[in-house]
């Protein structure tokens, strides 16, 4: 019987990657700041839309380099449901972690314990984004403002995460009239343009058209509309999600670097881009037509109000990202850590580099933490194929939720709205009672048919020798956190999951045993 793995590695094509291997062994330079290296460290910032990026080896040193970096000294609030690399971030930086429990509704660090926690020797909060759901990041802010803390977030779960930011609309701005939702000055020339394009659509943009006008999934949509520039081809401005309908020529290399460029403006601009080929309208309308359902009613908007879409990674002073090969994107093993300017990179980089500024001036007791190029190179490549990953996890999330809502004791996490989440995990919580089976014996019999689970995260890093002893590591203090970890089950989660392997893991969990 074939073996369902709870993770499956991103891996890009076997022979592009020779090809860039070639180049690395031609070039002799294998290390030490490459081409591909930086190429990485630009295609990341760009892709994630945060001001600065640094690689790192794997993804504990980029927590252990911003303790050090920000001079973080005594005692840091932390969360005890997580990946052990966390706190250890903290032990080796020489100082106290002081746990505090968790919201049950995320799975992260509560904000109201936060503040109950702090002493005047804490100096930092080390958040985690659980299963890549967000923090409170705006409430983390305000108690980290008004105690004088800096904030460091653990986003090994989180790449790509981006939260809707609530912003006024171009009329709110004085912009342009509501009419002018392109530049005023192309106005009159585009909405001309667009005229003459609704009149002579494609065949697949006719057949999309009918299935979303008259407000058939519940909001009204347009059909090639100026924006800015640029005419789309639909648009709804209530979820803020444009939808583009590609021909062939889209998959020339040119007019995917054009789209590409024109996507980020219109990203930055608070827009969502779904884009579908012809071939899948036409073929498949269904899937298509769920696929824009189910966008809409993860990205919904209050009131009909816009926003701009940012990146969690922008939250707190710096954040840390893991690029293990288990992770939603990886560099086979891997990290980086995103700061807010160039200057903070300059120092980072050197504190990776063993603290070298130059070839013969150390500026600090730095640590050597540099990603080679191959791995760069493979990263490079896997970043192309992620947002298809994402798109395909996002899809076995749908069928466990329609699998198990009715499933008495078996519990699981909605999307969060106004949150573009990457599918990184799928954690069910098991009430023994209901359900008929403790998570520990539902685990066994899954592994009994070659499903593999993950208790993750049990058991809590309180728990561990190391930890302990803390008084902030007392059960009664964590209760949230307890319940879950005793709970807790990810199921398989990852972009190669077959409809016959979905339906396996399904068959495990269902019907429960009490019926």
């Amino acid at each position: 019987m074939k073996k369902i793995t709870v993770t499956s590695p991103l891996l890009p094509n076997l022979d592009d990657f020779n090809e860039m291997l070639k180049d690395i062994w031609a070039s002799k330079w294998i290390t030490n700041n490459g081409q591909y290296h930086k190429q990485l460290e630009a295609a990341l910032r760009d892709y994630l839309k945060v001001p600065q990026v640094s690689l790192f080896t794997n993804g504990t040193l980029p927590l252990l380099t911003a303790l050090q970096a920000l001079r973080i000294t005594g005692e840091v609030i932390t969360t005890p449901y997580s990946f052990v690399a966390t706190t250890h971030s903290i032990w080796w930086a020489g100082c106290k972690p002081v746990f505090v429990d968790i919201d049950p509704r995320t799975g992260n660090l509560d904000p109201e314990k936060i503040e109950a926690a702090i002493t005047p020797r804490t100096t930092a909060i080390m958040p985690v984004h659980c299963y890549g759901k967000p923090c409170d990041v705006r409430r983390i802010k305000e108690i980290a403002d008004t105690y004088g803390l800096k904030v460091i977030y653990d986003a090994a779960h989180a790449f790509g995460v981006e939260c809707l930011t609530p912003d006024p609309s171009p009329v709110e701005r004085g912009e342009w009239e509501y009419r002018m939702t392109a530049d005023p000055a192309l106005y009159d020339l585009l909405k001309e343009h667009a005229r003459r394009m609704r009149k002579e659509p494609t065949q697949a943009e006719e057949v999309l058209w009918q299935a979303l006008r008259n407000s058939q999934l519940g909001a009204k949509w347009r059909r090639q509309h100026p924006i800015l520039d640029f005419i789309v081809d639909f648009i709804c401005f209530e979820h803020s999600i444009i939808i583009e309908v590609d021909g062939g020529y889209h998959n020339m290399d040119e007019q995917m670097r054009l789209d590409a460029a024109r996507d980020k403006i219109l990203r930055d601009n608070g827009f969502y881009i779904l884009r579908f080929t012809n071939e899948q309208v036409l073929y498949d309308l269904d899937a298509t037509v769920e696929k824009i359902r189910t966008t809409m009613q993860n990205f919904p908007l209050q009131g009909g109000q816009r926003g701009a879409w940012s990146s969690i990674l922008n939250w707190g002073d710096m954040s840390t990202l893991s690029f293990h090969a288990t992770k939603v994107y990886n560099t086979i093993e891997g990290g980086a850590m995103i700061m807010p300017n160039e200057e903070t990179k300059k120092r980072i980089d050197f504190l990776k580099n063993f603290g070298f500024a130059n070839e013969t001036t150390v500026v600090g007791p730095g640590i050597n933490s540099k990603m080679d190029e191959m791995r760069a190179a493979y990263g490079l490549l896997s970043l192309k194929l992620v947002d298809n990953c994402i798109a395909a996890r996002q899809q076995v999330a749908i069928k466990y939720r329609e699998a198990l809502c009715d499933v008495e004791g078996i519990t699981f996490f909605d999307d969060m709205p106004g949150v573009k989440h990457n599918y990184s995990y799928f954690p069910i919580f098991i009430d023994a009672k209901a359900y008929g089976l403790t998570r520990d014996e539902l685990y066994f019999k899954m592994k009994e048919q070659n499903v593999l689970g993950r208790r993750y995260f049990y058991p809590l890093i309180s728990e561990f020798s190391t930890y302990r002893g803390l008084e902030s590591a007392d059960p009664k203090n964590l209760p949230n956190a307890h319940k879950m970890a005793d709970s807790v089950l990810c199921l398989p989660m990852h972009h190669e999951l077959s409809e016959e392997d979905l339906a396996r893991i399904i068959e495990c969990l269902t019907p429960s045993p009490l019926r």
